[in-house]
């Protein structure tokens, strides 16, 4: 009988612990995006899955451009983000599973106001996001790190 108990309570100890295991293999969660220079969180990124596509919208600016501006909003897009609010704002979308990392997708740069194409991996075991904005080939480009907040 105790081996059936201890089996039972391992068994549900291993469920228990599938949905966490689960959430690391996947972007789909809150992200805190770290500003280069400072290396302070700037903002909080929600990533969610839209029919197979993921994309990525603006929860929170915690340390906006202009430190006087408590609700920035995208000066420097053009056409329909012109001017709206940051938060709020979709900045990601269009990216699809290819092997181990998600591409082809685009996102913003609210500060530039400028579109690139973008390809993201998960590194670290799933806790960071590598987040890489190009414009042409994916050699050139820039990379950001993005720490979960879940």
């Amino acid at each position: 009988m105790k081996p059936l108990i201890r089996a039972t309570f391992a068994l549900a100890f291993a469920a228990s612990a599938l949905p966490a295991l689960a959430a690391t293999d996947t972007p789909v969660g809150k992200w805190k995006t770290i500003d280069d220079d400072t290396h302070q969180v700037k903002s909080i990124v929600e990533i969610t899955d839209n029919g197979g596509l993921l994309q990525g919208k603006v929860l929170q600016v915690l340390k906006p451009d202009d430190p006087t501006d408590i609700h920035p909003v995208c000066k420097k897009c053009d056409g329909e983000r012109k001017d709206k609010p940051i938060e709020g704002m979709t900045i990601m979308w269009g990216l699809k599973k290819d092997g181990d990392e998600w591409s082809g997708g685009q996102i913003l740069d609210p500060a530039k106001g400028k579109i690139y194409k973008v390809t993201v991996k998960l590194v670290d075991g799933g806790k960071k996001l590598d987040v890489h904005g190009y414009i042409g080939f994916s050699l050139i480009g820039r990379s950001q790190e993005w720490v979960r907040a879940d």
